[in-house]
């Protein structure tokens, strides 16, 4: 018994500004085809059941065209896999915040999908000897919430469920997606279930033996740096969905081919050298890519460079970088800030800048409103202001 785990499909994301020649966000028609080719795949290995455990949609209302795009797909799957059953569980992207506001995702129902919006749904398929507890984000979010147990004599018994495992989440989480409902990892290690496919973490990830996400199709956060960084400390290597043999628990990552690459360039340290040198150094590091930096989501990091030194640099080169590249994120950080404060003797301590620049790169914004910009025109301004110490201060 196969089955095919997908999650996170964020369909309708859109960053940068960027469109492609039919006039779509170049981003959002990425994720798209993240999700025609995880079809594409799906249907290769013939999976007996399809669950997809959450936001499907980047947002409650999608656009026509992301909700077209995703109901041809889903077609595609059904008319692929005329055997197969799929199953569908709203994510907290999905789920509208007011209840009589109604969800898109009771459309695919038309298909023959099994639809978990709202309340959590046990569905039970006699021919495949399968029984699929598929709750969504509402179930679990709400005060009286849906206790995860496993019923009935099914041979083979699914939990697809939506939330955050307490715990599995990186401190330095910034970068994740908010909003998700806790999960307890013992209830569901101790639910004696064949497989528990989670939705919203968006590195594949095992968290117990047969307890996985699947990841996103895509990097779909605001910020996908801190999320390439997790995947490499976890050997994830790229983005995709995951295929499970429920008889012998075995979990192959299938990885799809990505539309364009991420790549985080290695750090400058910029302390005592000219504004010359760091230019020469930030050109070094763009022109060690191999295959260039066209139309790639590109980001370096330099430290240690002041105020004076930021304004002089070649920023018409920066400027052609960033016309050649999909995105490019040229992270200039300031010198650590060494104060004294009240009787304690002098050490490193975060500037304004950088709490106003970690608190808006968290800060939800709308889709159009690109988050580089945003955050360089906050930290620009907050910079333009000088503060003179009042006498005696």
């Amino acid at each position: 018994m196969l089955l095919a785990h997908l999650a996170d499909l964020h369909l309708g994301y859109r960053q940068y500004y960027r469109q492609t020649a039919a006039g779509i966000n170049q981003r959002e028609a990425d994720v798209a085809r993240a999700f025609a080719r995880a079809i594409d795949g799906v249907i290769a290995k013939q999976p007996d059941v399809v669950v997809v455990a959450g936001d499907l949609f980047h947002s409650v209302r999608p656009t026509n065209q992301a909700i077209v795009h995703c109901f041809r797909q889903f077609q595609r799957l059904k008319e692929g896999l005329p055997r197969a059953r799929v199953v569908v569980i709203a994510g907290n992207h999905d789920t509208p915040r007011a209840t009589e506001t109604g969800t898109i995702l009771r459309l695919f129902a038309e298909l023959g999908i099994e639809v978990a919006t709202d309340e959590a749904d046990r569905l039970v398929f006699p021919e495949l000897d399968l029984a699929v507890l598929a709750v969504p984000h509402a179930a679990i979010a709400t005060a009286e919430r849906h206790r995860l147990e496993r019923q009935g004599p099914e041979k083979y018994q699914i939990l697809v469920v939506h939330g955050e495992v307490d715990g599995l989440f990186p401190l330095d989480r910034w970068w994740a997606e908010p909003g998700g409902a806790l999960l307890d990892p013992s209830e569901l290690a101790q639910g004696g279930w064949s497989y528990v496919a989670l939705g919203h973490y968006h590195v594949m990830r095992e968290v117990k033996p047969r307890i996985w996400y699947s990841g996103a199709l895509d990097y779909v956060t605001p910020n996908p740096w801190g999320e390439l960084i997790e995947q490499q400390k976890t050997g994830v290597t790229g983005k995709g969905w995951l295929l499970v043999d429920l008889d012998s628990g075995r979990v192959e990552r299938q990885y799809l081919e990505a539309s364009r690459r991420l790549i985080d360039l290695k750090a400058i340290d910029a302390r005592d050298r000219s504004a010359a040198e760091i230019d020469q150094a930030i050109q070094d590091r763009l022109g060690s890519v191999k295959g260039g930096i066209d139309d790639q989501l590109v980001r370096l990091v330099v430290h240690d460079v002041p105020r004076h030194l930021a304004r002089d640099l070649d920023h018409a080169a920066i400027r052609a970088a960033k016309a050649r590249a999909l995105h490019f994120h040229l992270d200039l950080r300031r010198p650590d800030a060494h104060r004294t404060i009240g009787v304690g003797a002098p050490g490193p301590r975060q500037t304004l800048a950088d709490v106003v620049r970690a608190f808006l790169a968290r800060r939800p914004l709308p889709e159009r409103v690109e988050r580089d910009r945003f955050v360089d025109r906050g930290v620009g301004l907050l910079e333009s202001v000088s503060f003179e110490p009042e006498p005696g201060a």
